[in-house]
């Protein structure tokens, strides 16, 4: 969502034009992925850390244009909120040690918002949803001052025709009517990107799809939102609420939500699919770019296609197909929650790009996987956690639901095998997966400990004392580096 605006009002000749010019670009998408050459180096990946800005006091802290100034690294940039922040690492090969390399930047990188953040009176919290955040936080004075997040509000809000209704359920159930986006502003993700060459595309991005259900299961970090105890990864509902520009009669006919898994299995090229994908849903920013769209590319061009990427960047689904003018596919895994720890983040990562794979060779024909199933393990993950129990495809052509946990246990092999098969170094990838493998083993996941630590703080005192207890508790823990597992609960 951070690209910046060079103007905020746009009329229906504005979105005529980009209309023909999404067009075009499609077309030279087909073109250019139709190409012998395009894309021969090797997978790599990368990842967009989010994180929240706390003041010492437990609060959100509002500083995050004073912080990036502090910073003055451009691989930071601002949230939708105030108390947001983004660092974008640098790319790195999947082969050898990637998930090593990628630590060493995140950790250079939250060592240098600790030291800039100090003489401001805050810190950084690697957390899904800052628990202590309140409903007169996320307001429009929350927002960012940005033309883009300006436009996209006030876009999706005249798309919509009334407020956004949050309705939760939960141990606590939340209904809410937010007036502005600035409520998905909550959320903080650690996103995953994985290069692919076209012709596994397909293949691969069919196999994240199943992969998210399972891995939300085990990852879960968010299970407070607004001061109620509500899913074991609340955002994935927040998030798919709090932007939803669908008018009731759009969403009484089923139209495609913003936020989701998409419509269905790919089919086909990868280009045709990417066009389905965009054709799904209205035009929010007809920011036209300057390239010509219109005559046939050249040998080894390889075009900004602005348009495409300015659409593609206002769909948010959970798995997002992206095109690079670098001249390479990827799929960018949006779901993951921010934190606990760096350790446990890079471990969801792991299970994530290697059940992905693993599953892209090994798993069920998406002939025999309905697509409401793999929604229904979606929301089912996300909702319960390890207590998930998620449908799937068995030898007998049966689909039965199995509880996660055990599910996840068989799968650990085969993803670790698949992720030494791509060239990660074994060692590397049982590092990361054995963490995995024991908070599978200890029950305790980011999410299970938030709120077992809140269940004995509230014997002691009211939700909002043991609230800013666990927070500042978590902190610590968070900033230790011990992954979530190992952390202990007070007496």
């Amino acid at each position: 969502m951070g690209q910046e605006l060079p103007r905020e009002h746009f009329d229906p000749a504005d979105y005529s034009r980009f209309a023909r010019r999404l067009e075009q670009c499609i077309d030279r998408l087909r073109e250019l992925l139709d190409q012998a050459d395009f894309d021969g180096t090797p997978a790599s990946i990368g990842a967009e850390l989010e994180f929240s800005l706390m003041q010492q006091s437990g609060r959100p802290a509002a500083i995050n244009l004073d912080l990036i100034e502090a910073l003055a690294d451009p691989r930071f940039t601002p949230e939708l909120d105030c108390f947001n922040l983004e660092y974008n690492s640098d790319p790195l090969p999947l082969a050898g040690r990637p998930f090593s390399a990628l630590a060493r930047q995140l950790e250079a990188a939250m060592a240098a918002v600790r030291q800039a953040s100090g003489p401001l009176d805050a810190q950084p919290v690697m957390v899904g949803i800052l628990p202590t955040l309140r409903p007169g936080d996320l307001g429009p004075a929350a927002m960012t001052p940005s033309a883009r997040y300006r436009v996209l509000d006030q876009v999706v809000r005249n798309h919509r025709g009334q407020a956004f209704l949050l309705n939760i359920d939960g141990r606590d159930p939340l209904r809410l009517e937010a007036e502005c986006v600035t409520f998905e502003g909550a959320n903080t993700s650690f996103q995953v990107h994985l290069k692919l060459p076209p012709e596994r595309f397909v293949r691969v991005f069919n196999a994240a799809q199943m992969a998210l259900g399972p891995v939300l299961a085990v990852a879960g970090n968010s299970p407070v939102f607004l001061q109620h105890c509500l899913w074991e990864e609340t955002r994935i509902v927040v998030f798919k609420q709090t932007v939803d520009d669908r008018d009731p009669a759009s969403a009484a006919a089923h139209a495609s939500p913003r936020v989701g898994l998409g419509r269905g299995w790919w089919q086909g090229k990868p280009a045709d699919c990417l066009a389905r994908h965009l054709h799904a849903h209205e035009v929010l920013l007809p920011l036209c770019g300057q390239e010509d769209t219109a005559t046939p590319l050249s040998a080894g061009a390889r075009p900004s296609l602005s348009e495409l990427r300015t659409h593609a960047g206002t769909i948010w689904h959970w798995n997002r197909p992206v095109y690079d003018p670098s001249g390479h596919l990827r799929i960018e895994f949006r779901a993951l929650p921010s934190g606990p720890t760096i350790a446990d983040m890079l471990a969801n990562a792991a299970l994530m790009l290697g059940l992905t794979l693993a599953l892209a060779e090994h798993g069920p024909d998406c002939a025999r996987f309905p697509f409401g199933k793999v929604e229904h393990n979606l929301y089912r993950g996300a909702q319960n956690g390890l207590a998930a129990r998620l449908i799937w495809p068995q030898a007998d052509g049966s689909l039965r639901p199995e509880p996660v946990a055990g599910w996840l246990e068989r799968w650990l092999e085969p993803s670790a095998q698949a992720l030494s098969d791509a060239g990660v170094e074994r060692d590397e990838v049982d590092r990361h997966l054995e963490v995995i493998a024991q908070r599978l083993r200890s029950g305790q996941t980011g999410a299970r400990w938030q709120r077992a630590f809140l269940d004995r703080a509230e014997r002691e005192t009211n939700r909002d004392e043991a609230l800013h207890r666990m927070i500042r508790t978590y902190v610590r823990h968070s900033d230790s580096g011990e992954p979530v597992h190992q952390w202990p609960l007070p007496a």
